[in-house]
């Protein structure tokens, strides 16, 4: 061998020898010195796209807003989309290629309770930081995964305690029907239910439906017979509207509790239900801080027309949900500060689980720690009358925790 062909052999050798000697470390992914790459994904299209089209839009713009003010610690925030139609294959699908593919830094997706489960465990096995958009997510946040964060809405535990809680100290019941689904979203919600109801020392009558009912009559009317004090709907929007409207005809006059998972749209649940004197004792759960549209979040709907001019030009935009975006995101960046200058997945976390930050969108404050990854309990509520809303003072909390399960 040759001098001249040894020394590049030689300097080979010596290169792989530190390189192994060495204290190697990977490169995080989806961050560089001057951006954070994070992956997003909710529903773009199908018949859930309501849930999340306009829920990301929010999302992004908040993300360009902090972009416009300098980034996060000089990084910019790069966004990788993808539409998961609310069905959990293509949730799976959609995780899988922004985690392996694109190589984010953390995701921050999910509009769909039940879909975003079947991500859990690959989520858990990546140990990518996953903050959902705006999925109550119980199966995925209970028992709690280090990673996996979510309900900056409402989880459907809390969801179901704060109605109950609401029934309970505005109304003044001592015995509630409780209407929900037969599912594994029903059995979330009906579990906060039953604990608040016990913890209240109240009675609670719970009944369980399919989703996909059209005759509502037989169980209105077990309900109606049992001698509630107030029913709470705490279904999607069809059955709710068909339960309403159904309790009207039979002549059910106590008080009637709409849950949040039941409203895409009140002009249209009133036009569906098509009856005023359905409306005459009816309460609205919401766990914005205020009425959509209010002063209080004015700020929101000027950004998305600042945003989306075009898209804000359309009757039907923003849609309702659009706000809940914006907590989910605001988390983000609190967390992306906290981790400093150099930050890791694991700082992520860390982060992450000491975030307590009043958001000023949600009905209340979003509180993470190492062992309750859901983020908002909250609610408030309306009296509405088949147009108008009146708002009840306060704010109506779940006390439902893991550990009480």
């Amino acid at each position: 061998m040759t001098r001249r062909n040894a020394l590049p052999r030689l300097g080979a050798a010596l290169a792989a020898a530190l390189a192994l000697a060495g204290p190697a470390r990977a490169d995080e992914p989806g961050l560089t010195p001057t951006s954070i790459r994070i992956g997003m994904f909710g529903p773009l299209s199908g018949a859930s796209m309501a849930y999340g089209f306009d829920v990301m839009n929010a999302a992004r713009m908040y993300y360009d807003k902090v972009n416009k003010e300098g980034g996060v610690h000089g990084r910019r925030i790069e966004i990788v989309q993808e539409d998961d139609r609310c069905n959990a294959n293509d949730v799976v699908a959609a995780v899988k290629k922004l985690v392996e593919q694109d190589g984010v830094f953390l995701l921050n997706g999910g509009s769909c309770s039940a879909p975003v489960v079947a991500a859990k465990d690959y989520v858990v096995r990546s140990g990518v930081p996953w903050v959902m958009l705006n999925a109550s997510g119980d199966g995925a946040l209970y028992p709690p995964q280090a990673n996996i964060y979510g309900a900056f809405s409402i989880s459907q535990r809390a969801m179901g305690g704060s109605v109950v809680e609401f029934a309970t100290k505005e109304l003044k019941a001592k015995k509630i029907a409780y209407l929900n689904h037969d599912d594994a979203y029903g059995a979330w919600n009906l579990e906060g239910a039953r604990f608040q109801a016990k913890d209240n020392g109240v009675a609670l009558i719970p009944e369980s439906v399919n989703p996909a009912i059209t005759d509502v009559t037989a169980p209105v009317l077990k309900l109606r017979a049992s001698g509630a004090d107030a029913l709470v709907i705490a279904t999607y929007a069809r059955p709710a509207q068909l339960i309403l409207k159904k309790a009207q005809e039979l002549g059910f006059n106590k008080p009637i509790v709409i849950a949040v998972n039941a409203i895409a749209n009140l002009k249209q649940l009133a036009e569906n239900v098509g009856s005023k004197e359905a409306f005459r004792n009816v309460y609205i759960e919401e766990v914005l801080a205020a009425k959509p549209g209010s002063e209080t979040l004015a700020w929101i709907y000027d950004l998305y027309r600042a945003s989306y001019p075009d898209l804000a030009a359309k009757p039907d935009h923003p849609q309702v949900y659009m706000p809940y975006g914006i907590p989910s995101a605001m988390t983000v960046v609190r967390a992306l500060q906290a981790a400093g200058p150099n930050p890791t997945r694991a700082k992520v976390i860390e982060a992450l689980d000491r975030t307590d930050i009043d958001t000023g969108v949600m009905a209340g404050p979003i509180v993470l720690t190492k062992t309750e990854h859901a983020g908002q309990k909250a609610s408030i509520y309306f009296k509405f009358d088949g147009e108008g809303l009146t708002a009840v003072p306060g704010r109506f909390a779940s006390r439902w925790t893991y550990q009480d399960q």
